[in-house]
């Protein structure tokens, strides 16, 4: 009776217990089942994947790629998309967060509770959606910005170029050089600019391209005003008389460097000594301000910079604020550097006047021929290795000066001025050019080409003679490649004889005796000549001890190399 009665109990202790256990491992294998069926998926994705990869050749996973790239930069705004520097990143993410943690406090307070962590995702990730698509709004809208800007600067350079041949063909060619004026006018191209091509000796013009600006018409010189400021620190012992160009092992800053390379600051700082009313002195005496008394008619008178409570003034002595030139009138001033000092007046003779042509000096300028000399060797260095290179003619010395600026209304503004050969000028060449021609130093370039079409008509031989010299004779140093041939030579130099190594002409203007010549200096450079023109320094030099290369002798010479800048 016992035993009949225990086992039904156990019976019922079992089926109950079954029926706690059973839901449990149910729930159980529920919550397993989603994690194998996508382990079972993924399994399954990636065998399909690589049979599909087996079967598909390298030129189809290439360009499968290419369209999932493609596909991926249409979506994110293309490859015009802006890329930030990190601190712009830093700065966004930053400001992102803070705009975020704003937004939560606000959606809280108009729920009057905290929002719980599901909520906050959720949140964050509705404004991150909404963020991204405010990013890729605008990022169109800049990009089309940027389209209708490039479209309208192609108009304006269009009608600008249109407008200056129009001009060209205007141009009154009575008593210009033929084959100069069609020289300079392939050169020019069909840019935006102005050509005046002139004999720096005497003043003839050989020709004028585009006459209504290069006479008419003024611009702001830019840089080609460190001419001017350079001869005014010069002058006024603001620059001193003997810079040390070797510091160290990097080239020091000096008059020779900031010219090549047309330092802004080394000008700004000359500029505070100097003052504003001895700068308008050289620049009237250097020509500009004043009608260059040319035979043309309607020539512009440029502009001199006048004080005014919202004048800065040490942008004048490098960015050139306040003044406006001709381009006949650049032409002029750096004719006046190329022989020695004499402001001539320009004239275009006629075919019935030119076997009565006779040059016309219009004054000597006030200014110390050493201080004239001083510059050549930065303009030299500027078309050698700085700002100026494009202007390099190999079977040449070419000295000049560049300069880029914003000339006002948007519009951008080059020049370059410059004379040819250093030892006989022959050629002064300004090139003046506007709008998106203005930049990457196309008037060099211009002015560059100019010379080496005309080099075989204009140019004069270059070679050079190495003559050794007792320290007793050395009282002048000349040199027709640069301003640092010397401390090249000898390692150390002082910039007084370095600048003052620049230019050999055989007249007496363009050779310079130095304040204080180094002794330790023994080899220099000097210009060929005839045996009639013989200097007393070659005399001294006998036969058996000279160590003259013949005249083919190639050019070997160290130059200095530097980085241009602008």
């Amino acid at each position: 009776m016992i035993l009949s009665n225990r086992y039904p109990r156990i019976l019922t202790s079992a089926f109950i217990l079954v029926l706690l256990v059973l839901p449990l491992q149910i729930a159980d294998a529920a919550k397993k089942r989603p994690h194998n069926d996508s382990r079972a998926k993924n399994s399954r994705r990636s065998t399909s994947r690589s049979e599909k990869s087996k079967k598909l050749s390298a030129r189809d996973r290439r360009s499968n790629r290419r369209e999932r790239l493609s596909a991926r930069n249409s979506r994110r705004g293309g490859k015009s998309r802006v890329r930030l520097s990190r601190r712009e990143m830093r700065r966004e993410r930053i400001q992102s967060a803070r705009e975020q943690a704003a937004l939560l406090k606000a959606l809280e307070r108009r729920r009057g509770r905290p929002l719980s962590k599901r909520e906050r995702a959720a949140e964050l990730r509705r404004m991150g959606s909404k963020r991204r698509r405010e990013i890729l709004e605008a990022r169109r809208r800049a990009e089309a910005a940027r389209r209708a800007a490039i479209a309208r600067q192609r108009a304006l350079d269009k009608a600008l170029r249109d407008e200056v041949q129009g001009m060209i063909l205007r141009d009154n060619t009575s008593g210009e050089d033929p084959q100069v004026r069609q020289v300079a006018i392939n050169a020019l191209g069909n840019h935006a600019g102005t050509v005046v091509v002139m004999d720096p000796m005497t003043g003839k013009v050989y020709s004028i391209v585009n006459q209504e600006w290069g006479v008419r018409r003024g611009f702001k010189p830019c840089s080609t005003i460190k001419l001017v400021t350079g001869v005014a620190g010069l002058s006024e012992n603001i620059i001193p008389p003997a810079e040390l160009t070797l510091a160290s092992d990097r080239p020091r800053m000096d008059l020779t460097s900031a010219l090549a390379r047309s330092d802004n600051g080394y000008f700004e700082r000359v500029g505070t000594g100097i003052g504003f009313d001895k700068m308008i002195h050289y620049a009237r005496e250097m020509g500009l301000g004043e009608k260059t008394g040319a035979n043309v008619p309607f020539e512009f008178a440029g502009r001199l910079p006048e004080m005014s409570p919202n004048f800065t003034l040490r942008r004048m002595f490098s960015y050139a604020d306040g003044f406006e030139v001709t381009a006949l009138q650049l032409g002029n001033l750096v004719s006046a550097m190329a022989n020695g000092g004499k402001l001539l007046v320009p004239q275009v003779t006629t075919p019935q006047d030119a076997s009565k042509f006779r040059p016309k000096v219009r004054r000597k300028l006030d200014i110390d021929g050493n201080v004239l000399q001083r510059m050549i060797p930065g303009m030299i260095g500027a078309v050698n290795y700085g700002s100026g290179r494009k202007a390099y003619d190999p079977l040449q010395t070419v000295a000049g000066k560049t300069g880029t600026c914003n000339g006002g209304n948007g519009s951008w503004v080059g020049l370059f001025t410059s004379y040819a050969p250093l030892a006989n000028p022959k050629l002064a060449v300004v090139v003046i050019t506007r709008g998106t021609d203005a930049h990457h130093h196309l008037p060099a370039a211009v002015a560059g080409r100019i010379y080496r079409d005309l080099h075989d008509r204009f140019g004069t031989p270059t070679n050079l003679q190495i003559a050794s010299t007792p320290d007793d004779e050395e009282k002048e140093v000349g040199t027709e490649e640069g301003d640092d041939m010397i401390a090249d030579q000898n390692g150390t130099a002082t910039e007084d004889t370095d600048e003052s190594n620049a230019a050999a002409a055989p007249a007496p203007t363009h050779k310079l005796v130095p304040e204080s010549a180094p002794s330790n200096v023994k080899r220099v450079m000097n210009p060929i000549n005839t045996p009639a023109q013989k200097t007393d320094t070659q005399k001294a030099v006998t036969p058996a001890k000279s160590s003259v290369p013949p005249p083919t002798q190639p050019d070997d010479r160290p130059r200095r190399t530097q980085d241009p800048q602008e």
